[in-house]
């Protein structure tokens, strides 16, 4: 794939009174709807695992341990919108930025013309690429001259300045997806496949251990798999689990989500 979406989750461990932390990650298969949920030690999570020898764009958030990768370009960092607005969005709701509103509305209207894309049956790349050359690529313009504007309107360390600097920091990543139709305007697809951990996390609190928790992870993947291509997770967990004793393992990727056949 020449396109990934990432999305990270930490996960405590409980082992012999203490306590690790590992990553959980989520990646999208651009070609097949799947998703891999993985874990790894928070020290080689981007650099030894999910991405090694992996070269493309990567759709993700700010985490700090994906900034080795794109310093030899191999890997190109795609911005998430949908961080850059949370950032602004939290300012609104809290009353604690009278002009957010402003960088809200602009970022609204790209979000409206993604929604409208996506209501065009078997639009293509090249359709999109073209709607937001004409229709997106002007509005972010204007969100840059507004985050320009006022960076220099208001106080250097109030949080409107964090929230503007979020933004203008990433700017060529933010942008990228006006000159590629294939690529998304945020990671929100692959970030929704991690919710249910994110909310099981709060339930479980630990995982018992690291083999675990790779076994965690390689149940959740089978299952939001299992609900990306349609299935009831359960009936199909059900079913796998029925064949898997006596299925000849030269066959068994015909039991992957977006291979199996019930009959």
């Amino acid at each position: 794939a020449k396109v990934q979406h990432l999305s990270i989750l930490t996960q405590k461990y409980e082992h012999e009174l203490a306590l690790f932390k590992r990553h959980k990650f989520a990646q999208k298969n651009e070609h097949l709807p799947t998703i891999r949920i993985e874990h790894e030690p928070t020290s080689i999570v981007c650099t030894c695992g999910c991405l090694k020898g992996w070269q493309g764009q990567l759709v993700c958030d700010d985490y700090s341990g994906y900034k080795a990768q794109f310093k030899n370009n191999a890997i190109i960092e795609v911005g998430c919108m949908a961080h850059a607005r949370r950032k602004f969005h939290e300012l609104h709701v809290t009353g604690k930025s009278r002009i957010a509103e402003q960088a809200l509305s602009l970022i609204q209207q790209l979000y409206q013309i993604e929604a409208e894309l996506r209501e065009i049956p078997d639009c293509t790349a090249e359709q999109r690429r073209q709607r937001r050359q004409q229709d997106s690529k002007p509005i972010m313009q204007q969100l840059y001259e507004w985050l320009r504007e006022h960076q220099i309107k208001v106080p250097s360390s109030s949080p409107t300045a964090k929230a503007i600097n979020y933004s203008l920091k990433r700017w060529s990543a933010l942008s990228l997806y006006l000159d590629e139709g294939n690529l998304l305007i945020d990671n929100n697809w692959v970030e929704n496949q991690m919710r249910p951990w994110a909310l099981g996390r709060k339930n479980w609190l630990f995982a018992g251990s690291l083999r675990s928790g790779q076994r965690a992870a390689n149940i959740m993947t089978l299952i939001q798999s299992a609900k990306l291509n349609g299935l009831d997770p359960y009936g199909y967990l059900t079913d796998v689990l029925t064949r898997l004793p006596t299925h000849k393992m030269k066959d068994i990727e015909e039991l992957l989500p977006h291979k199996w056949n019930p009959n």
